[in-house]
């Protein structure tokens, strides 16, 4: 029984994290097609060269905010939400397979 617990809480965990990543790439996607004026603001920096990592900060930035609301997008608010709470349901998880984990070892 708890094998399968632990196993049900890994998975779930997983998902969990997994969604937060392509919920990520799905918003930055429709920012792209949709507003490829306002993806260029996160996209290419004020001063120095543009990089994948300096994209992937700014797209961080707006992400953490409350802008992605304002575009009144509903398939965009979709993906920040899931975006802004699948890790919620990841680390519960993963933090009840460490306690089964400690529980369990001898």
């Amino acid at each position: 029984m708890l094998g399968m617990l632990y196993i049900l809480l890994l998975i779930a965990g997983a998902c969990g994290f997994g969604m937060h990543l392509y919920a990520q790439w799905r918003f930055a996607r429709i920012m792209r097609e949709r507003y490829a004026d306002k993806w260029r603001i996160i996209a290419c920096p004020d001063q120095g060269r543009a990089s994948r990592m300096r994209t992937w900060a700014r797209l961080q930035q707006v992400l953490r905010s409350n802008v992605p609301e304002l575009f009144e997008d509903a398939e965009l608010t979709r993906w920040h939400r899931i975006w802004r709470y699948a890790p919620w349901l990841a680390w519960p998880c993963w933090i009840g397979v460490l306690v089964i984990q400690a529980t369990t070892a001898h």
